[in-house]
């Protein structure tokens, strides 16, 4: 586990960011060039090695309530790729609009089975053909949904991985 002062040294590296003290000897780092209200990408660094960075939205997370993923077990690799997403993220106006309007995926079971997974008005729904089957918050949701029922992805279009 890098130490608090490493982990410093290595977020003190990344353009951009600004240090601002919080209480309990806790330290906060901001990307004011955001496009989006917030401006916190690393939250609460503590002395103990624990803090946190903002990764809403971005895919490979797994985030809590709030939309932060904890570093402290966090290598150097690992900490200076999660702030860079973060960055990048804040930083990237995208058209969640568009985005929802053009995932679609095909997904197939073992017996020939297929379920369609269509990203609609903020929603991941799950078509048997014309039926909705099931309907997620998120993308993970639904994709954990699909391989929990021995389904496998097999087309994938739009801005679907």
């Amino acid at each position: 586990m890098l130490t608090f002062e490493q982990k410093q040294q290595i977020i003190e590296t990344i353009p951009g960011l600004t240090r601002k003290e919080v209480s309990m000897k806790r330290v906060n780092y901001h990307f004011e060039d955001s496009l989006y209200e917030k401006t916190v990408v690393v939250q609460h660094l503590h002395p103990n090695g624990n803090g946190f960075v903002y990764v809403e939205g971005i895919e490979g997370y797994e985030t809590d309530d709030r939309g932060l993923v904890n570093i402290r077990e966090a290598s150097e690799e690992e900490l200076r790729k999660t702030i860079l997403d973060a960055i990048r993220a804040l930083s990237t106006e995208e058209d969640k609009e568009s985005e929802v309007q053009h995932r679609e995926e095909v997904w197939v079971n073992g017996e020939g089975h297929s379920l369609t997974l269509l990203e609609e008005d903020n929603f991941f729904n799950i078509y048997h053909g014309l039926n909705l089957e099931e309907s997620f918050g998120d993308y993970g949701e639904a994709t954990a949904y699909l391989k929990e029922e021995n389904f496998k992805l097999v087309k994938s279009g739009g801005e679907a991985e």
